[in-house]
C-alpha cells in the first residue's frame, strides 16, 4: 500500500513541518484540504503554488491532491435548483482541478456532504441528474489537468444524497469517463448494510482513492473498526493506489495521530498478507 495523510490533521503547523513529520513517520503522500492553504483557491497565485509545490517535494513527499473540495465556502452547492448555483460551482470544481495539477496532484475527492444534500424543491432523481450534468461539464478541466474527480460515497448522517457504493457506481458508469472514479471512505463503508470488504470487491474496476479512519471520527487504530477484512479485500483486487489517514476528532494530537495510524495500518497490511 502507498500510505499518505490528510494535512488538516496537522492544524496550525506550517506545511513544510507537517510535510517534514509525515515524511518521518513513513509517509509516502500528503492529501490537502484547499481551505488550509487560503480561503478559497482563487487566492492562491502560480508563484505560491509553485512554492506550495516545492515544499511537498522537499520533504520527499509526493501531493496526493485534494479533499473537502468545497469545505468552508459560501455560495455553492452541487445540486441546487436555481442553475446558475451550479454554474458557480462548477467553475470552482474546475479552479479545484487546476490547484491540484498546480501542487503536482491528480485526485479530487468529491465528499462536501453540505454542498450536494437536497435542497427545497429538489428529488433525489433530480439531485442526481445535476451531479451527473456537472460532473459531466467539468469533464474539459479534468482531462486538460489530467485530474481524477473521485466520489465519495457518504453516511446516511451526513448526507441524502449518494449514501452507498451501489448507488455511487451507478453515476460513475453514467458519466463514463476515466477522469470520473469512486472513492471509498471506512467510516463511511461501516454505516452501509453491505460489508466493506464486499463494496470494496464489487468496485474494483471503478475504485481511485480510499480513505482509512475509524468510526469513532479518530484514525485507524483509534476505535473499534477492524481494518482486516478491509485490507484483505483491497489487497484481493490488487488495490495500487493511496490509502490516506483522514481524521476528524484530533484530540490525540497529530503527533500521535500521525504516527500510531500508519503503524497499525503497516501492521495490518503484514497480518493480511
Amino acid at each position: 500500500m502507498r500510505y499518505a495523510i490528510c494535512n488538516e490533521i496537522f492544524g496550525d503547523w506550517p506545511l513544510a513541518k507537517a510535510c517534514a513529520y509525515a515524511a518521518e513517520c513513513g509517509y509516502g503522500g500528503i492529501e490537502i484540504a484547499p481551505f488550509s492553504l487560503a480561503p478559497l483557491a482563487t487566492d492562491l497565485s502560480s508563484k505560491v503554488r509553485a512554492e506550495i509545490r516545492r515544499t511537498i517535494a522537499r520533504a520527499g513527499l509526493e501531493c496526493v491532491g485534494l479533499h473537502w473540495l468545497l469545505a468552508k465556502t459560501t455560495g455553492l452547492h452541487a445540486v441546487d435548483p436555481d442553475p446558475t448555483v451550479r454554474q458557480r460551482t462548477l467553475a470552482y470544481l474546475g479552479e479545484l482541478a487546476r490547484l491540484c495539477h498546480d501542487l503536482g496532484g491528480r485526485v479530487l475527492v468529491f465528499g462536501s456532504p453540505q454542498q450536494r444534500s437536497l435542497l427545497p424543491g429538489v428529488s433525489p432523481e433530480a439531485a442526481i441528474d445535476h451531479l451527473a450534468e456537472l460532473f459531466l461539464r467539468l469533464l474539459p478541466v479534468l482531462e486538460t489537468s489530467d485530474t481524477v474527480l473521485a466520489i465519495e460515497p457518504l453516511s446516511a448522517t451526513e448526507t441524502d444524497v449518494l449514501t452507498t457504493t451501489a448507488e455511487t457506481i451507478r453515476l460513475v458508469e453514467r458519466i463514463n469517463s476515466p477522469h470520473v472514479r469512486l472513492h471509498l471512505d471506512a467510516k463511511a463503508l461501516a454505516s452501509e448494510s453491505v460489508p466493506a470488504c464486499d463494496s470494496i470487491r464489487t468496485s474494483a474496476c471503478h475504485l481511485e482513492h480510499f480513505h482509512a479512519n475509524d468510526i469513532n471520527l479518530q484514525g485507524p487504530g483509534f476505535g473499534a473498526l477492524d481494518f482486516t477484512p478491509i485490507f484483505s479485500a483491497l489487497s484481493e483486487i490488487h488495490y495500487s493506489g493511496w490509502v490516506s489517514v483522514e481524521v476528524f476528532d484530533y484530540a490525540p494530537g497529530p503527533e500521535r495521530l500521525a504516527l500510531e495510524s500508519i503503524r497499525y495500518l503497516e501492521r495490518i497490511e503484514s497480518e493480511a498478507g
